[in-house]
C-alpha cells in the first residue's frame, strides 16, 4: 500500500486515469484540472510545476488519485480511508509536497489531514457538491433570455470572472487562454435583459459522463432578480446538450441563497468538502 508522486502528467494519467474516471462525480475536480493541463500545458494554472499522485492498494491495484497545481491547494478525490492516513504521513516526508499551500478534500478526509499536517490550519472554505436530478425551470421565470458568449464578450468575461475570483479569494484570475478555451465549445452563457448582459454561468467540457456548472456570477447591483437561476438553468440544459449525463456543481456552504437556488432547480447534495490552508 503506497502513494506514488510525480510531476509528470502522462505518468499520472497512465497510472491513475482509469481509477479517477471510474468515479466521475466525486473526482470531478481531478478530471477537469487534468483535462486543462493536457490542453493548455503544465503551467495552465501557474508557473510552478504541478504534482500528481496515485494510491496503490494491497492488491496492487491503483484506486485513487490526487493533484496539485500551485498556488492552488492539493485536490484529493475519492480515496479509501487507509489512503488518507498514508497521505497524512506523506505530507511531511514527500519532497514534492514540501511547498503545499493547503488541500481540498471531502470533509472527513480534510479533518484527518489537518490533524496530521503538523502546522496550525484554518478552514478557508466549505463547499457542497451537487448533482442534477430532474431539471426544474425557475418559477417565476426571470426577465430576459440566455445566449452563448462569443469572443466579442471576452472583456466582460474577464472582468466578471476576476470579480468572482476576488469574492472567493482565489489566488489568481483565470487566464485568457482558459476563457477562450471555454468560449470555443460554447461553455459560457450570458443572461441578457434590456439588451445587456446581467448574469453569467459556464460549464466545463464534458469528460466521460460528467460536466460541472460554474462559475455563476451576477454583479452585486443586479442580484435578487432571478438572473442567476435563469442562467444556471440554461447552462445546465447546455451541459446536457453537450453530451453530459451527469451535471454537477459546487456551492459555498456559507451562501444560503445560492444553495437554495440550486435545490429549486433540481440539484441534490452529494458530499461536503473543506479547503484547509495554513492559519
Amino acid at each position: 500500500m503506497t502513494w506514488t508522486f510525480t510531476s509528470d502528467l502522462a505518468s499520472y494519467l497512465a497510472a491513475a486515469g482509469p481509477a479517477v474516471a471510474a468515479q466521475p462525480v466525486s473526482n470531478t475536480l481531478l478530471l477537469t484540472v487534468a483535462d486543462a493541463l493536457e490542453r493548455r500545458g503544465p503551467h495552465a494554472f501557474g508557473p510552478a510545476d504541478p504534482v500528481f499522485g496515485w494510491w496503490t492498494g494491497p492488491d496492487g491495484i491503483v484506486s485513487a488519485g490526487l493533484l496539485c497545481t500551485p498556488p492552488y491547494p492539493l485536490q484529493l478525490g475519492a480515496v479509501p480511508a487507509e489512503a488518507v492516513r498514508a497521505l497524512a504521513d506523506a505530507l511531511a516526508a514527500e519532497p514534492l509536497l514540501a511547498g503545499l499551500h493547503g488541500f481540498n478534500a471531502r470533509r472527513p478526509d480534510a479533518e484527518t489531514l489537518a490533524q496530521a499536517w503538523g502546522r496550525p490550519t484554518r478552514v478557508a472554505e466549505e463547499t457542497r457538491l451537487y448533482r442534477l436530478g430532474a431539471l426544474v425551470a425557475p418559477d417565476p421565470a426571470p426577465a430576459g433570455r440566455p445566449r452563448r458568449a462569443t469572443g466579442e464578450d471576452l472583456p466582460l468575461l474577464r472582468e466578471w470572472i476576476a470579480a468572482f475570483d476576488e469574492e472567493l479569494g482565489q489566488p489568481a484570475p483565470a487566464s485568457e487562454a482558459a476563457l477562450r478555451d471555454r468560449i470555443s465549445y460554447g461553455g459560457f452563457l450570458l443572461w441578457e435583459h434590456g439588451g445587456a448582459p446581467v448574469s453569467l454561468a459556464s460549464f466545463s467540457r464534458p469528460i466521460g459522463s460528467a460536466c460541472r456548472v460554474g462559475p455563476v456570477y451576477t454583479p452585486p447591483q443586479l442580484r435578487g432578480r432571478g438572473y442567476a437561476a435563469g442562467v444556471t438553468h440554461a447552462a445546465s440544459e447546455a451541459a446536457y446538450a453537450a453530451g453530459a449525463s451527469e451535471v454537477l456543481l459546487f456551492t459555498d456552504l456559507a451562501n444560503p441563497t445560492s444553495n437554495g437556488i440550486y435545490l429549486r432547480l433540481g440539484y441534490a447534495p452529494v458530499e461536503d468538502r473543506a479547503e484547509v490552508v495554513p492559519a
